[in-house]
C-alpha cells in the first residue's frame, strides 16, 4: 500500500481530503454532501487502473483531479440525481406503499 493511501486511511471528514489535496470547497456543499462526495470519490478510485503501482506524486495528482471531480457532482447536481446510494438507486428514493397493504398493516394493529 502506497504510503499516500496509508495517510488518507486516518483521514476522518470530506473536509481533510479536500484540505490535504487542496481541492477549494463551498462548506454548505460539504455540509449537505459529504457522505456522498467521499463515496463517489472512492467509486472513481476504483474505476481508475493502474492506481497501486502509481508512486505517490502520481496518484496524489490523480486523487486530487477525482476528489475535485466528486466534488463538482454535487455542486452541479443533487443526491438524488447522483444516485450514490442504494436507497437513491432505488425507485428514486421513493418508498412505494399500496393503500390495500396500508389497510392490512392498520387491521393487524387492531
Amino acid at each position: 500500500m502506497s504510503e499516500l493511501f496509508k495517510q488518507m486511511t486516518s483521514f476522518s471528514a470530506a473536509e481533510e481530503f479536500l484540505d490535504y489535496f487542496q481541492v477549494p470547497f463551498d462548506q454548505a456543499v460539504v455540509n449537505v454532501n459529504r457522505l456522498h462526495i467521499l463515496k463517489r470519490f472512492n467509486q472513481y478510485l476504483r474505476q481508475t487502473p493502474g492506481t497501486s503501482e502509481m508512486d505517490d506524486a502520481t496518484l496524489s495528482g490523480v486523487c486530487k483531479e477525482l476528489l475535485a471531480k466528486a466534488y463538482e457532482d454535487f455542486v452541479r447536481s443533487t443526491p438524488v440525481q447522483e444516485k450514490v446510494f442504494k436507497v437513491f438507486q432505488d425507485v428514486d428514493g421513493k418508498q412505494h406503499v399500496s393503500l390495500d397493504s396500508l389497510r392490512t398493516a392498520m387491521a393487524t394493529r387492531g
